[in-house]
């Protein structure tokens, strides 16, 4: 099953960024970020797309109440804000920093329309990029819709797991080493944080599952 919230495994940055083309290798820079700066807010001008050079990206919105709700944890090779590729002119997103030392390369519209138009191979990326992006948000709006909370959360651990995880050896069990907090895990599944602490407590009680802050371990079933 391919991830919801991720485009495969697929290096995008080093697929698509203008370094890559020597026209524009000598004009283009980077953008260094740390920790919980932001790359753009809600509202800003849509004039660029991003990729992820190094670190992580956090994107997300507030709601009406105020209470940010996270979308999506973004890593090194992945693309965001290309919804300006389609016109969109006002973000209606923030991107922050989650790592210190975040690279971000950022392209013009104008220039990654050029791109597109030059190289029909580039073009197939960025549009198959947003026809899954599309179809990771439409799979989302079902689980949200139409699934409980236990259920929401054993299958974004599913996803995680095909995601980040691994095979213990000495065990059997999956060790999942994973960038997100508690809270951004409930707001991906669109459960409050008690409510998520709860879940995993009794995942654990039940021997489902060990976690902490940076792993989550699903445990081997027993024969």
């Amino acid at each position: 099953m391919n991830s919801i919230w991720l485009f495969e495994d697929v290096n995008l940055f080093g697929l698509l960024c203008p370094h890559k083309f020597k026209s524009y290798k000598n004009t283009h820079d980077f953008d260094a970020y740390k920790k919980s700066d932001y790359i753009y807010f809600e509202e800003d001008a849509a004039n660029k797309v991003y990729l992820i050079e190094n670190g992580k990206v956090k994107i997300g919105y507030y709601n009406e109440d105020g209470a940010e709700v996270v979308k999506a944890i973004l890593r090194k090779g992945e693309l965001f804000g290309e919804k300006a590729i389609l016109g969109e002119n006002i973000r209606d997103e923030f991107a922050q920093s989650i790592d210190n030392n975040t690279s971000i390369c950022p392209v013009g519209v104008n220039t990654m329309h050029e791109l597109m138009r030059d190289n029909q191979t580039f073009s197939f990326k960025i549009y198959k990029f947003i026809g899954f992006k599309f179809k990771k948000l439409e799979r989302r709006l079902q689980l949200l819709l139409f699934k409980d909370a236990k259920t929401r959360l054993l299958e974004f651990l599913d996803e995680l797991c095909q995601d980040y995880g691994y095979d213990c050896e000495k065990t059997g069990d999956h060790v999942v080493k994973h960038p997100y907090t508690q809270k951004d895990i409930a707001s991906l599944i669109g459960i409050s944080r008690p409510t998520l602490n709860i879940l995993l407590n009794d995942l654990k009680d039940g021997n489902i599952i060990d976690f902490n802050r940076k792993e989550i371990r699903i445990l081997k079933k027993s024969a």
